[in-house]
């Protein structure tokens, strides 16, 4: 059997093949890396079949190697006919890569140079999307990276968060699926973190809201939380052990407020089940977090009534936790500064989720430094 259709065999059954690769001269060898070996940093699992399911937005693997080619062999469960990778290459944003559920061949990606490289796949998509499976990764002197120790920031919150509808550049609005414009890598909270040099995972849903969704009441975030991929029937419990944020931001409240479709019934917003049911929810994340500060952040994406109200209504939610817990850390808040977002379906673009991060970079730069 030739080297090549040896590999390909690896997607199809889900087997190690270890012989995958031709021998190289000892100054430039090739290693194979099984996906167990890999250190991914969000929301992950090892699966049965011991490959690498990223799960959550923006979740991320590292790696280090020489010459001008790298391989990643992928697949995407059966149901599935596309999801998007997103790299960086030597710490520049390149493309987000389709992935294709009639793949057979690990993606190549060619850097312009030869010599040492260093290289970052993001999963594009959220964790309602479905996982994207990693098996192995190929290249000359391969080393699977951990990111540098650094303080670590939690973004909760909802498609905007998500970086859902954002990205048109290559499927236009409307085209396709949902996830067709996805890019978690430039959503403000990965900007963000990059912006000031910390870690960041995200924890996001589109469409989620604390006491109800855009167009139903359930499942809210309260009750998907503690699942590694955020489905309320989900039989993986994510362990919170595996992180410890300093902060914890979150951002829900567009879709409580949302009139839905105009065709599902949907009551007057309720603001004193939305500040119950908030309290609660940090009430659960200070069993998972004790000592991280909690940040609230409201919506550019609600003007007028609707933009008073939640900030009244958060506003509300800060002073019932700071006295629940009087020996924490007080309660963060960021109030948006209105925004008209050019994205898909009413969300930020790239280039609104640029101005979100800008607005927000000084207030968790304060944070940091308390």
């Amino acid at each position: 059997m030739s080297t090549k259709k040896c590999c390909l065999g690896i997607v199809a059954i889900y087997i190690v093949c270890a012989g995958c690769f031709v021998a190289k001269p000892a100054s430039a060898q090739a290693y194979r890396l099984p996906a167990a070996a890999f250190h991914p940093f969000g929301r992950s699992i090892i699966n049965e079949q011991h490959n690498l399911e990223l799960i959550s937005s923006a979740c991320q693997v590292g790696f280090r190697y020489t010459g001008t080619k790298f391989q990643l062999t992928v697949s995407i469960p059966s149901w599935m006919h596309h999801n998007y990778l997103q790299y960086e290459l030597d710490g520049v944003y390149q493309k987000r890569i389709r992935v294709d559920s009639a793949l057979k061949e690990p993606i190549e990606i060619t850097a312009p140079t030869a010599g040492a490289h260093t290289i970052w796949i993001y999963k594009a998509t959220e964790a309602h999307t479905g996982a994207i499976i990693l098996h192995a990764a190929s290249a000359q002197d391969i080393q699977a990276l951990q990111r540098p120790a650094a303080p670590l920031i939690e973004f909760i919150g909802n498609s905007i968060t998500c970086g859902a509808a954002a990205d048109a550049s290559e499927v236009p609005c409307g085209a396709g699926p949902y996830h067709n414009q996805h890019n978690a890598y430039m959503a403000y909270g990965p900007r963000v973190a990059r912006a000031l040099g910390v870690n960041y995972i995200m924890s996001s849903v589109s469409g989620i809201g604390i006491y109800r969704n855009w167009n139903s009441d359930n499942p809210i975030m309260l009750q998907v939380y503690e699942n590694t991929d955020f489905q309320v029937q989900s039989q993986h419990r994510w362990n919170f052990s595996t992180y410890t944020p300093q902060i914890v931001s979150i951002a829900l409240g567009t879709n409580d407020f949302s009139d839905g479709d105009g065709k599902t019934p949907r009551k007057p917003f309720d603001s004193a089940t939305y500040v119950l049911k908030y309290i609660q929810f940090i009430q659960l994340v200070k069993t998972k977090y004790p000592t991280a500060q909690i940040a609230l952040l409201s919506s550019g994406m609600l003007h007028d009534k609707k933009r008073e109200q939640l900030q009244n209504c958060l506003t509300t939610v800060k002073e019932k936790i700071d006295a629940l817990y009087p020996s924490a850390k007080p309660v963060a808040l960021h109030f948006f500064q209105p925004m008209y977002a050019k994205g898909c379906t009413g969300h930020p673009s790239v280039e609104d989720h640029e101005v979100l991060a800008k607005e927000l970079i000084p207030f968790y730069r304060k944070l940091l430094s308390n």
